[in-house]
């Protein structure tokens, strides 16, 4: 089995990045933006885990079946979380009488 080898300047660049997002996660943690805030971190913290998957996790230069596997992987912890807060934001409709 053949694996590809990447130019050190590849992994520089996605060292680079990902202090980068680590930063702009730093700066968007001290202003205050509603609701909208714990979206935008997760976008950050998305693209930070997709720029690991792809280049520390060598999926980019992998096969189809491995994109498969991971690709299974993501979403079963989509129908994980989405159970998740489906019973997290339900809870409130139960509510006792006298509590």
């Amino acid at each position: 089995m053949s694996q590809r080898v990447l130019p050190q300047k590849t992994y520089y660049l996605v060292f680079a990045a990902l202090l980068l997002l680590t930063l702009v996660t730093v700066e968007v943690a001290f202003f205050d933006m509603g609701i909208l805030n714990f979206s935008i971190a997760l976008a950050i913290s998305t693209c930070k885990s997709l720029i690991v998957i792809l280049y520390f996790m060598h999926l980019r230069y992998s096969s189809r079946l491995t994109w498969v596997v991971a690709g299974a992987g993501f979403f079963w912890l989509f129908i994980l979380m989405a159970l998740t807060m489906s019973d997290y934001l339900t809870r409130a409709w139960l509510s006792v009488p006298g509590w």
